[in-house]
C-alpha cells in the first residue's frame, strides 16, 4: 500500500509515467537534430565562409552613390552655422559695461593715443593700447584684492572692469567704438637685372592713357578727393583718366572739377600712410588749384625710416589734366 502504484481503472504506476516522459524527450531530441541537419543541408558551411565579391559595375554604382550623398550635404549651411556659433560665443564673452564706464575707458584710451608721436603708425598705436589694457587690468586686480591705490577705478567698479578687460579684447574694443586696423605691409616684387634702370620700358597694363592724361608712373599727386577710390575701381589707368575728364565735364558750376587722377595698377595693392588698405584698380579723382606731388619715383629713405611699412618704389600712377 506504500509502493507508489495505482490500482486498476485507468491508473498507472510511476514506472510507466517515467517511460512516457523519456519517450517524449527522445522524440523532441530527434526533431531538433533533424531541424539542424536540414539547415546544414540548405546552407553549407563552405558557402557561409566564402567571400562575397562585388562586380566592377556594382563598385562603380556604390562610388557614385557616395559622391551623390556627399554632394547633397549642405556644406555651406554647416559652415554658416559654425561661423554663427563662433560669433555668438564671442558675443557672449563680451562684458556689457555701464555707459559711464564705457566713456571713462574710452577717454583714457584716447589720452594714451594722444601721448604718442604724431607720426606713430598703426603698430605703435596697437602696442600703446595693449600696454594700457595690461596696466589697467593689473590695477583692477589689485583693487579687487583689497589694496588701496590712487586710481580712477572705484572698488565697486573693479570687478566688472577686470572681467571686461579679460574678455575678447577685439570685440570689446569695437563695443567701445574703438578700432585700429592691422598694419598692411606692401612689398614690391623686384626681378630686374642688376644695372638696369628701374623704370626703363615700363608699360601700364590695359589700354594706354592718351597724351592729354599726362600719365606719370610711380607718382602720387595730392588734392581734395571728389571721388573716393576705395569704392571707385577702374580696369585701367586709361579708364581712370577718362573718369576724371568726364567728371570735369559733368560737374555743376558750384562743384569742384576733377583735374587730378591717381590710379593703383599693382596687383598686390598700393601703399599709403593712411589707415586704409588700398587695393588694385582703385581710382581716386581729385581737385587741386595748384597740384602738388606727394611722392615721386621712390619714397625717401628718411620717410621709410619713420614708416617701416612703406615700399621703396611709389606704386601709384597719376596725372594732371586741363579742365
Amino acid at each position: 500500500m506504500g509502493r507508489g502504484e495505482w490500482g486498476h481503472n485507468g491508473r498507472c504506476s510511476y514506472r510507466r509515467a517515467t517511460l512516457v516522459v523519456c519517450s517524449v524527450n527522445v522524440v523532441v531530441a530527434v526533431y531538433v537534430l533533424r531541424s539542424l541537419y536540414a539547415s546544414l543541408y540548405m546552407y553549407p558551411i563552405g558557402d557561409t565562409l566564402s567571400t562575397f565579391r562585388y562586380t566592377t559595375d556594382q563598385i562603380r554604382k556604390m562610388e557614385e552613390s557616395n559622391q551623390i550623398r556627399k554632394a547633397s550635404e549642405p556644406t555651406e549651411l554647416i559652415n554658416l552655422v559654425t561661423q554663427l556659433k563662433k560669433k555668438l560665443t564671442r558675443e557672449e564673452g563680451v562684458v556689457e559695461l555701464p555707459q559711464h564706464l564705457r566713456q571713462k575707458l574710452t577717454d583714457e584710451i584716447l589720452n594714451r593715443l594722444r601721448s604718442l608721436d604724431s607720426a606713430a603708425n598703426t603698430t605703435e598705436q596697437r602696442e600703446a593700447v595693449e600696454t594700457w589694457r595690461r596696466e589697467k587690468l593689473r590695477e583692477a586686480n589689485k583693487i579687487i584684492r583689497g589694496k588701496t591705490l590712487n586710481s580712477t577705478i572705484l572698488p565697486k567698479e573693479a570687478g566688472i572692469i577686470a572681467r571686461a578687460l579679460k574678455s575678447d579684447w577685439t570685440e570689446f574694443a569695437i563695443e567701445l567704438g574703438f578700432w585700429i586696423p592691422v598694419a598692411i605691409i606692401n612689398r614690391e616684387h623686384d626681378d630686374k637685372p642688376d644695372g638696369e634702370d628701374e623704370f626703363d620700358k615700363e608699360i601700364l597694363p590695359g589700354k594706354q592713357p592718351p597724351p592729354e592724361c599726362n600719365a606719370e608712373l610711380h607718382t602720387d599727386y595730392d588734392g581734395a578727393a571728389v571721388r573716393w577710390g576705395l569704392t571707385h575701381h577702374k580696369e585701367s589707368a586709361y579708364d581712370c583718366c577718362m573718369a576724371c575728364l568726364n567728371h570735369a565735364k559733368q560737374a555743376k558750376p558750384d562743384q569742384k572739377k576733377c583735374n587730378v587722377w591717381v590710379y593703383c595698377p599693382s596687383e598686390t595693392g598700393c601703399y599709403s600712410p593712411d589707415i586704409y588698405e588700398h587695393k588694385n584698380q582703385e581710382c581716386w579723382l581729385k581737385y587741386s588749384e595748384t597740384p602738388k606731388l606727394n611722392f615721386k619715383d621712390k619714397y625717401p629713405e628718411s620717410y621709410r625710416d619713420s614708416h617701416p611699412n612703406a615700399p621703396v618704389i611709389v606704386p601709384w600712377v597719376s596725372g594732371v589734366v586741363s579742365v
